[in-house]
This record gives structure tokens, C-alpha cells and sequence, in this order.
């Protein structure tokens, strides 16, 4: 239903989402864009999130264009490497065959694959790579994940040398997960940032076949640098209006893979045909993001007592459908992804400070010692200030809608005045971007460690000024120490050292709660195995299964038609 991983180097761009904004708000019926491909068997038809009407902006750098919402741009435009994020350490060299690190973890040097040529026919080498970088540290709304790129350079065709300001060893995924564009082509754009790249040209499997506002089409590349890769001859991204237009196109088998909430899953979905399979692994830690800047979020105290208000296993299991676990464990308000990240929990964070607790006495108390007082109304006021505020998710998010709606219940029965808002996709991106919201629920950043959840979360680097641009750290958190964690995890290979970063992390989150935890976000994987093998799985762990990027390459690569 929606990306869970934010892809690295892409940020939102409030100007190039303007007329994704503009194009939404009717609905629209899922349509391929090629009749005789969409009736082939060899067509898989995909869909990591409902889009409504689409228009046509591919720039892999700007996260709200279609490219990266419906999960198609690696399949054009590949990353230097691959990685298998449940398990740590795992990747598979891909552009670049190897890398190094040098002065201090300043610099990392990639070895380039020989002979990889783009789909219009012009060779990959090292001065596209370098080019990227250079043109990330110009245009930081385009740099997504904050990298300090002092420069880059390529000595020769098969070497790219990247510098940055500061150490960035626990950067690597998202360095090397930047997805790479040609030179002659994005050099003569005068601000690629707004660039919509309409007929994308990359190295990857596939390449851009047809464009309509009801989906698009990409067919294999034949000159494809993997000999006898893919398997799979068309790619179909369906253009949904929601995950209920979505997933009635799981149910009848013309959506070949989703990454949707489905809710009942096991009669609406795995029951109607034995080759329907659904695998769901926890990436990363999904919270409320309070704007900071706005009242009464300002106030510790009330997203504290937001925090004491909320039943999160109500939440999980009547909201999610029981599919994603709730932020319940010890340890939960520390932002880890429990279990996956209990060896980064001390006996202090995962006692009950630390630990998310349900309880709404708990929360009156909080205001209440705060200076809040109950008015007959049965809301909380600071002065003549009523504690109120909204919480807004796209109306396509229908299990975010059932979460918020749950919280809103649950805090006005503690003394506060939820109301629930409900926008397009596009509308809500571009606000998350400049800082025109209260409150949204939202996934975090999934990665190789608990790292990347917290600086998609906390880094300052990241988070703008209102009325400009973010590109993570929506709730605009500035603390200098926060940074000062992120950059020391960033600037050692000590897991001693790391341990301890990410412990006064947990320590910030939990005592200052500059988001908060709700529940622990899983890669949403719907998959029909009548005409295909080789999706990952339990048994078969090589990526996780969501149908969105940057790993759904790596996967539709192992995926083989039935004969």
C-alpha cells in the first residue's frame, strides 16, 4: 500500500510535486497501458502503493514522483550495490564489483562493472557516478539521505571517488543504494531538482515502454548487462485509487504482486486460491510524527501524554489487522524495531521509562501536573488554549485511517481534541515536505542497523525551515546532540562504539519523544505464484518481498516464468 524504505538520495521536492497535487483527488480504475502485454503471461503486474491519476514525472530524486511511488525506478535506474536488509551485512555488488574506504571513512572508492551500457545505447562508467554525487551535493533537496558529499571524482572509467566532510562508514547503504543516471543526458538540465524526467534512461533490466494517467509500462531491456536477464518480459504498474481497488485485483489474480494492508488477510486473500502467499518481515519502526513547531506539540508534556493515551495493541490489532506488532515490548519508546534490535538495549532502556504503557489516568495526570485543566467540554485547555490538534494521513491508507481514528477515540477519552484529516498521497508528501501539518502517522527508515531509523527521524541535516523543504526529520527536531550521536555511529567501525551511540539515542527518543512509536512496520508482500517461481520467503530470505524499491529489482531478477 505504501513505500516502507525510504530510498536512498531521494528527497520530496515541494515544486515538482506541485502538479502531482494538482492531478489528484478524482479516482481512476486501474488500467495497463498495453493490452497485448498485459494478456501475455509473461507480465507481471506490481503495485507498492495507490497512486490515483498519474502524471509523468520519473526523477529518481524526488520521492513523490510516479517512478518512485509505484516502485519502478531501479528497474531503470540501478544502485551501485544491493543489499538484503534482514540480513546485516549481506549485499550483492551490482554497478559497482567492490568498494574501499580510506581516510578515516572519509572517502569510499567504487570499482565499476566493465561493459554495462544504458538503454540508449551509451556506456556506464565512472564519470556518471561521479556526476551523480556532485550534482547530490548541488541540490540538497535532492539529497535525501543528508550525505556530506564534499566531492567526487573518477580517475578512470571503472574507478568513482567519493569525499565527504565527515566520516560516513554507517552511510554506506544509503551512499551505495543512490541510484545512477547518465551524464549526457542530466548535464544539459538547467535544475534537474524539478527535472521530470518523462522517458527514463538507465542501465537496469527494464526500460520505458508506455505512459498513461491509468498506469505504466516497462518492457525487458535486451542489451541488459546480466546475460539472460530478466526472465520476465513486461512489467505492468497499475495506477490504483486505493488499497481497496488494490487489493480486489489481488483477490481476482490480476495483480500479480502487492505491498498492501489487506485487512482479514487470511479469507480475503490467502484462502481464495492456493498459489496466493503473503510474507510480512518487521523493517523498521512506525510513529506519530508531531510537528514540533506548532502547539501543542511544543509541550512535552502532551506528547507524553499522547504517548500514555494510545493503546497500541488495540491499535495492532484492530487498525493492522494484528499484522504489524505493536510498539509494546520493553525498550519500545526507544524507536528500535523489537526484536530484530534487542541487542542495543541496556537494562536502563528497557526498563519501564523506556518501555510504551497504556494507560489513561496516566495521561490526565501528566497534563494535569503540566497546568493543563479539564474544562466542562471534557477537553484539556493550557490557559485558553484548548488542547486540540489533527492527525492527517492520505485517505488511500485505510489502515492508517482506522489507526488514527482509534487514537483520536482513545486521546479524547483523556482529554484531548483529535480531529482526523484525510488527503491525497501527493498533498500529504508536499505538507510532510514544508511543515503544514500537526501531526501525521508515518513509517520510518528502514536500513543495514537501527542507525537508519534514527537519522531519517532525527537528523537535522535532513529537516527545513517551514515553508521549505524536508527531506526526513519532518517533525523539525534540532539537537545538537542527536546529531553529534548520528555523526560519531557514523564515524566508526566499533561495535562498542556504535552500541553506545545508539543507546543515547534511545535515551533521547524515549525522554524527549520527538516521535512517537506506534508499531513495528513490516515489507508488506502479496504474491501470486500461477505463473511464477522464485519469490523470496521464509524458506528463501535473499530481499525482502515488498514490491517497492530499492530491492523489488533484485527480486523480479530471481523470478522465473512457468513454462
Amino acid at each position: 500500500m505504501r513505500h516502507k524504505i525510504k530510498i536512498a538520495g531521494v528527497a520530496v521536492s515541494a515544486i515538482s510535486l506541485a502538479g502531482l497535487v494538482a492531478a489528484c483527488g478524482s479516482s481512476t480504475s486501474p488500467s495497463t497501458t498495453s493490452s497485448a502485454a498485459s494478456s501475455a503471461k509473461n507480465t507481471i503486474t506490481m503495485e507498492s502503493s495507490p497512486t490515483g491519476v498519474l502524471v509523468r514525472n520519473f526523477n529518481p530524486y524526488v520521492s513523490g514522483a510516479e517512478g518512485n511511488v509505484l516502485g519502478l525506478t531501479d528497474m531503470i535506474n540501478e544502485p551501485l550495490l544491493q543489499f538484503d536488509l534482514l540480513k546485516p551485512g549481506v549485499y550483492y555488488p551490482w554497478l559497482a564489483t567492490s568498494y574501499a574506504w580510506s581516510n578515516s571513512g572519509k572517502t569510499l572508492t567504487f570499482t565499476l562493472r566493465s561493459g554495462v551500457k544504458y538503454t540508449n545505447g551509451d556506456p556506464f562508467n565512472a564519470a556518471d557516478v561521479a556526476f551523480v554525487f556532485n550534482m547530490l551535493k548541488k541540490y540538497p533537496t535532492m539529497n535525501g539521505s543528508g550525505l556530506p558529499i564534499a566531492s567526487a571524482t573518477a580517475p578512470n572509467a571503472t574507478t568513482a571517488v567519493v569525499n565527504f566532510t565527515s566520516a560516513q562508514y554507517a552511510a554506506f547503504y544509503n551512499i551505495a543504494n543512490t541510484p545512477m543516471v547518465p551524464e549526457a543526458v542530466w548535464s544539459k538540465i538547467s535544475n534537474p531538482s524539478t527535472y521530470t524526467d518523462p522517458t527514463p534512461i538507465g542501465t537496469g533490466p527494464y526500460e520505458f515502454d508506455s505512459f498513461s494517467t491509468g498506469g505504466v509500462l516497462l518492457k525487458k531491456n535486451p542489451s541488459y548487462w546480466q546475460p539472460g536477464k530478466p526472465k520476465v518480459a513486461y512489467l505492468d504498474f497499475p495506477a490504483y485509487d486505493s488499497n481497496t481497488t488494490a487489493n480486489l485485483a489481488l483477490e481476482n489474480g490480476s495483480l500479480t504482486w502487492g505491498g498492501n494492508f489487506v485487512s482479514d488477510i487470511k479469507t480475503a486473500f490467502l484462502a481464495k486460491s492456493s498459489n496466493y502467499h503473503v510474507w510480512d518481515a518487521p523493517l523498521q519502526t512506525e510513529t506519530i510524527i508531531p510537528n514540533l513547531t506548532v502547539w501543542p506539540w511544543t509541550d512535552l508534556a502532551v506528547r507524553q501524554a499522547v504517548s500514555a493515551g494510545i493503546d497500541r495493541t488495540v491499535i495492532s490489532a484492530d487498525g493492522e489487522d494484528g499484522q504489524q506488532p505493536p510498539a509494546t515490548q520493553p525498550g519500545s519508546l526507544t524507536l528500535l524495531t523489537l526484536p530484530t534490535d534487542s541487542s542495543y538495549l541496556t537494562p536502563q532502556t528497557s526498563g519501564a521509562a523506556y518501555t510504551a504503557t497504556y494507560n489513561t489516568n496516566a495521561a490526565k495526570s501528566i497534563l494535569e501536573k503540566a497546568g493543563f485543566k479539564m474544562h466542562s467540554n471534557g477537553f484539556f485547555y493550557l490557559g485558553n488554549k484548548e488542547l486540540a490538534f489533527t492527525l492527517t494521513d492520505p485517505s488511500s491508507y485505510t489502515d492508517f485511517d482506522d489507526d488514527n481514528a482509534i487514537m483520536a477515540s482513545e486521546l479524547k477519552a483523556a482529554g484531548m481534541d483529535v480531529t482526523v484529516q484525510q488527503v491525497s498521497v501527493n498533498a500529504w508528501n508536499a505538507d510532510l515536505a514544508d511543515g503544514h501539518f500537526s501531526a501525521t502517522s508515518h513509517w520510518g527508515t528502514g536500513g543495514t542497523s537501527p542507525y537508519y531509523d534514527y537519522n531519517g527521524y532525527l537528523n537535522s541535516a535532513l529537516t527545513a525551515p517551514i515553508g521549505k523543504t524536508a527531506v526526513g526529520d519532518y517533525e523539525r527536531f534540532y539537537s545538537k546532540a542527536a546529531d553529534a550521536d548520528l555523526a560519531a555511529f557514523a564515524g566508526t567501525t566499533s561495535s562498542t562504539a556504535q552500541k553506545a551511540d545508539i543507546v543515547a539515542l534511545e535515551k533521547i527518543v524515549a525522554t524527549q519523544l520527538p516521535v512517537i512509536p506506534i508499531f513495528y512496520g513490516v515489507a508488506w508482500d502479496e504474491y501470486n505464484t500461477t505463473n511464477f517461481t522464485g519469490w523470496p520467503g521464509p524458506s528463501n530470505e535473499y530481499a525482502p518481498g515488498e514490491p517497492s524499491g530499492p530491492f523489488n529489482e533484485y527480486t523480479v531478477l530471481q523470478i522465473t516464468p512457468k513454462s
